[in-house]
């Protein structure tokens, strides 16, 4: 699949910008409408989906953040894939509160589509960076 070239910073010094990082951008938007989403969840969830869920999406873009501060191309590809993992909690999570109830068909699928495109970007981001990190070696 090719990425359109707007994915992928366009310098050294944008990939250490975490603003210019579509990636992180896709990242917390999926942040906001979780949040959003949750906010119509039970009570009795507060301490159980919800702040599982909330945080396994903060920690998608918490990742992309931090592993843009590290000084290494192996650093920052490391939260990028802590990233991935949290990425995927998300989509297990979204798929549990549909199955409980939580969720309706229409927000399932808008936050799934959200969820999909955050990991589409952002292993678009982990495959630029290998390459980057072959060309170095």
């Amino acid at each position: 699949m090719r990425l359109a070239s707007s994915v992928f910073p366009r310098s050294c010094s944008d990939v250490r910008d975490f603003r210019n990082i579509i990636a992180w951008q896709k990242a917390d938007d999926l942040v906001v409408h979780i949040y959003e989403l949750t906010e119509s969840f039970p009570k009795s969830e507060n301490y159980g989906l919800t702040s599982q869920m909330r945080r396994a999406a903060v920690s998608v873009a918490a990742n992309i953040v931090e592993g843009s501060a590290r000084a290494t191309l192996k650093d920052y590809i490391h939260f990028l894939f802590i990233a991935k993992s949290s990425l995927v909690e998300v989509e297990y999570y979204l798929h549990l509160c549909h199955r409980l109830g939580h969720l309706n068909s229409d927000n399932y699928h808008r936050a799934t589509q959200m969820q999909k495109e955050a990991a589409r970007v952002l292993q678009g981001l982990i495959q630029h960076i290998e390459r980057q990190m072959q060309s170095h070696t």
